[in-house]
């Protein structure tokens, strides 16, 4: 046993899967547990939601008892358990289709509106970042950090309104709101679900044009809170990384700025901003209801603002769950990925 774990890639096998343990089915199981607990603590009746106020007793009891809210709580825990195991995670009663195939239709939009937001962030918050840390203390710097503050401070679905107003409403050099214009509805085939992308296999060239109008709006807005955050961090973290003694080691060898900034101080942080840049991603996915609702997105954060106006409490709790589940499965990517581009971490 003890050769066993003594050898490498036992020892790395067992760290993997207590990281996994630790990173991802505990987190899991309290947020199963979370929702559960709010789904029974909430005054709405879920049986009144199917039923409606007119139903009989019988009627009444007949569904409770087909939902299992007459076992006792360990029970209803369990078979709520049982069925998430089996992806069920009740029937909408908004749509009346199932909440996991309401969530499938709606999520790739916001998985697009996200990818695309935080393209954004990187490009532009990355370099920004480690401008402003070379060049600390300096007008630049000071103007890159006013920058990022208000992308941090102010609402993006306010930005969404005034992008609307002024950008479409106004000078008219943005779409408007939703993924396409009416006329293109309907002629692309629904294949990953993300409109430009399925344009895109298809060779809809019109298609994927006006999508890409449509994208670049809300994508902006989403995108300045992502590239403000990134560009903060990353600021951060070159700033700790230059003070290290290795930099000085660097400078007295005569090394250039660029070689020491990119070759050496910036691949140091690579580790930890990855996880930021996970992290933020996950964000993303869960932080744009209200700026879908701005843009009438077709989103997750549409689907589950509709559910809230209507309580659906299927739909808000299982939506709850898979966007919970969604960021627990990024941070423990980027757990991973950080493992990887620094041994310090593993």
């Amino acid at each position: 046993m003890k050769n066993w774990f003594g050898s490498g890639a036992a020892a790395n096998v067992v760290s993997l899967i207590l990281r996994l343990v630790y990173n991802f089915v505990i987190p899991l199981f309290g947020l199963a547990l979370l929702t559960f607990l709010i789904g029974r603590l909430m005054p709405t009746d879920p049986v009144l939601a199917i039923v409606g106020d007119q139903a009989s007793t019988e009627t009444y009891r007949h569904v409770r008892e087909g939902l299992g809210l007459d076992l006792p709580v360990l029970e209803q825990f369990w078979l709520y358990l049982t069925r998430l195991a089996h992806g069920e995670l009740g029937r909408s009663v908004l749509t009346t289709r199932p909440v996991v195939e309401d969530i499938l239709r709606a999520f790739p939009a916001t998985l697009e509106l996200s990818i695309a937001s935080i393209m954004i962030g990187i490009v532009g918050g990355v370099p920004l970042g480690v401008l402003a840390a070379v060049r600390k203390d300096r007008f630049s710097d000071h103007a890159i950090r006013v920058f990022t503050l208000v992308g941090y401070s102010v609402p993006s679905f306010w930005l969404g309104l005034m992008g609307l107003a002024i950008l479409y409403g106004k000078l008219g050099w943005a779409a408007g709101p939703g993924r396409l214009d009416v006329a293109y509805e309907y002629l692309v085939e629904p294949i990953t679900g993300m409109t430009t992308v399925d344009a895109l296999l298809e060779r809809q060239w019109d298609v994927f044009y006006d999508a890409l109008q449509h994208l670049v709006l809300p994508s902006l807005v989403i995108g300045y809170f992502s590239l403000a955050l990134i560009c903060r961090m990353t600021r951060a973290l070159m700033l700790s990384e230059m003070n290290q003694e290795y930099v000085i080691t660097a400078k007295v060898k005569g090394l250039s700025a660029n070689r020491i900034v990119w070759r050496h101080v910036f691949r140091n942080t690579m580790g930890s901003l990855s996880t930021v840049i996970a992290l933020t991603f996950g964000l993303l996915l869960e932080g744009s209801v209200l700026t879908e609702t701005v843009f009438s997105w077709p989103g997750l954060g549409s689907y589950m603002t509709n559910s809230l106006r209507n309580a659906d409490m299927n739909a808000i709790l299982g939506g709850t769950l898979f966007i919970g589940a969604m960021f627990i499965v990024v941070n423990w990517i980027a757990d991973l990925i950080q493992a990887s581009l620094d041994p310090r971490v593993g």
